[in-house]
């Protein structure tokens, strides 16, 4: 007859395996959810504290996991709204002019332009895209595309039109000439 030992696990041995089995798995759900490891190493401490203090309320310990991770979210959403920006500058502290550079100028002017060509049909593009910017004669685009010369010279001549009627291009051209 052999003595065995009561089982004398209690909840404590449990969240110790449950930890040292799922800590890796907890730490890259934690690094997903902050901007360094050393705030996800406290987010999930944070996480395995308070679910330490509930362990004995989950009934499945196989989706405790979830219990953690949620826990993690919460904690992390508090944190993001605790540090949200409560003050805004005042009216004295803004520039009293909009601040306008080249660069600004480049990105607007791309922006304009990239809206305008994607509204104009596939192969408008296409030969606006073959004669500006691969340099391609009249001819030549028309050997690529598969279409006549003329074909070519009207499809330009309408994309362009197409370019200058359009309201935002207009409006961007009358304030790079007035400038």
């Amino acid at each position: 007859m052999t003595d065995h030992a009561p089982d004398v696990r209690g909840p404590r041995d449990d969240f110790t395996e449950y930890v040292a089995t799922r800590r890796s798995t907890l730490l890259r759900a934690a690094c997903q959810l902050t901007s360094n490891p050393a705030d996800a190493e406290d987010l999930l401490q944070e996480g395995l504290v308070k679910v330490y203090g509930a362990w004995h309320r989950i009934a499945d310990k196989r989706v405790a996991h979830a219990y953690v991770r949620r826990t993690m979210s919460n904690h992390q959403i508090s944190q993001w709204r605790r540090h949200r920006v409560e003050e805004y500058p005042s009216s004295d502290e803004l520039p009293d002019s909009a601040v306008w550079d080249l660069d600004t100028e480049r990105i607007e002017l791309r922006t304009v332009l990239n809206h305008a060509l994607a509204a104009l049909p596939h192969r408008d593009r296409q030969v606006l895209a073959l004669r500006y910017y691969g340099s391609y004669t009249d001819s030549e685009i028309a050997e690529r595309l598969g279409m006549s010369v003329g074909t070519v010279k009207s499809t330009l001549w309408r994309a362009l039109r197409k370019l200058r009627e359009n309201g935002a291009v207009r409006t961007l051209h009358a304030d790079l000439v007035a400038a």
